[in-house]
């Protein structure tokens, strides 16, 4: 067997899990799954989310892959326990599934620089998104944006993955910081930051049912955490590592980035009169709202400043995109890869263009879409999450103690704090999240999930 590929240095892993959580998740989802959750108070428990139930998920995956050594599917049989390879299988399809939509929005993402460049997309912001994202040019385009993954992925770890996100990430961030400063000297964004920075804490009890399993899934989405990837990118480490300290970088980092892009999308939609809660906002959010809310808003700044502004949030969008998009392929084609010693970069060109054929239904209706990101976010992560916190921390036990200690340097009593912690308080918050999410997909006729798609929530 040909030796196996790893990170060439700590950064560079570090920085590509932080581009695998800092995607769509944080700069498409996470503003407007705050808009339209209360703003503040749905940051709030977000915040709480990444701390008790992402990170600690995080690590549980981690250990996993860095124990193992390969990918996600048959790092259960290097752990001797292939009777769980399942929980691998599971976030190796989740990822699969995930990306054949995921492109899609890459695609719309990649045509809105473009639109927003030329203030084609400012006039009817409505309109010109229901004209364009679907049909055959969404295909073209979804065609375009997972061709860019498959170039990046079939260069492999340390040519293809560690040198792209060595770019993109710093990239991101600069780019975020830029916009969010920009936007402080708007007029009108202060009503912006008051719904985004003050909690009413009353409305977090009063929407707990809805705002709870928003967070926690947003959480975890947004962490890469129960699609495999992270399995899969620990897999590539070294002994020497702290996973303990890289884990804590990695999510820190991630909520800082949808953080910052609230601070930069939520400003913008209030300077634009666009409000959460009142007819300005697009009706039910949904996966077409940053691109019809956000050029409302930049329609109305002076000048060019709208278009100018238009290309750099979106191309931000677009490398943020591509980072988390080239995690989810990687899951899969680690698979074949190791299994069966198939040469990567036809092995990525097969599985990109099979997922490529997923996502078409995606790109032809916007009801498919959805129900395809309802599906993901609802069924598969929080199943997969719950299926590894129940292997490591109480299958593995002693075994994932042992694989955070190493390259600690000795770190007291933590892991044990950590795995008693994934045990009991992790496993309850996800068993909750997946009750609630289980009475949405099956026993809620209007949730968009329930039984065939619905159309755009």
């Amino acid at each position: 067997m040909a030796e196996r590929e790893t990170w060439a240095t700590r950064a560079g892993f570090i920085l590509a899990a932080i581009g695998s959580a800092v995607g769509l998740g944080n700069i498409w989802r996470f503003p407007f799954q705050t808009a339209e959750n209360g703003g503040a108070a749905f940051l709030v428990v977000y915040l709480v989310a990444v701390l008790l139930i992402g990170i600690p998920a995080l690590l549980a995956e981690f250990v996993i892959g860095r124990r193992a050594n390969i990918n996600a599917i048959e790092a259960f049989s290097k752990l001797n326990r292939p009777q769980w390879a399942f929980i691998g299988a599971l976030g190796v399809v989740g990822s699969f599934w995930t990306l054949s939509y995921y492109s899609v929005v890459g695609g719309w993402v990649i045509r809105f620089i473009y639109a927003t460049g030329t203030g084609a997309a400012f006039a009817a912001p409505g309109e010109y998104f229901g004209t364009v994202a679907s049909g055959t040019g969404a295909v073209a385009l979804h065609a375009l944006f997972m061709l860019l993954t498959i170039v990046i992925v079939a260069f492999g770890i340390e040519r293809g993955i560690e040198l792209a996100t060595r770019l993109m990430v710093p990239s991101i961030v600069v780019l975020l910081v830029g916009l969010a400063v920009y936007t402080v000297t708007l007029p009108g964004a202060a009503g912006g930051y008051d719904f985004f920075l003050t909690p009413d804490f009353g409305a977090i009890v009063a929407n707990a049912g809805t705002v709870i399993p928003a967070a926690t899934g947003q959480a975890l989405f947004s962490l890469s955490v129960g699609f495999s990837v992270m399995i899969t990118y620990a897999s590539y480490l070294g002994a020497d590592d702290n996973l303990g300290a890289d884990g804590l970088t990695i999510a820190v980092s991630n909520a800082f980035v949808g953080v910052l892009a609230g601070l930069v999308v939520l400003p913008l939609l209030f300077v634009g009169g666009i409000v959460p809660g009142t007819e300005s906002f697009p009706a039910g959010g949904g996966a077409g709202a940053v691109f019809i809310a956000l050029p409302t808003a930049l329609a109305d700044l002076p000048g060019p400043l709208g278009q100018v502004v238009g290309v750099v949030f979106f191309g931000t969008v677009l490398i943020a995109a591509l980072s988390s998009s080239i995690s989810l392929l990687e899951a899969v084609v680690s698979y074949l890869v190791d299994n069966y010693e198939l040469p990567r970069a036809p092995t990525a060109l097969g599985l990109g263009s099979v997922i490529f054929v997923l996502g078409i239904p995606s790109a032809l209706s916007l009801g498919w879409l959805d129900w395809f990101d309802g599906i993901a976010v609802t069924l598969f992560l929080p199943f997969a999450v719950l299926l590894v916190v129940l292997f490591v921390g109480w299958v593995m036990g002693q075994e994932a103690v042992d694989e955070i200690r190493q390259g600690t340097g000795g770190v007291g009593s933590l892991p044990v704090v950590w795995l008693w912690a994934l045990r009991t308080v992790v496993l309850l918050g996800i068993v909750v999240v997946v009750a609630l999410n289980l009475n949405d997909l099956f026993l809620t006729p209007n949730s968009g999930y329930y039984i065939v798609p619905g159309p755009l929530r």
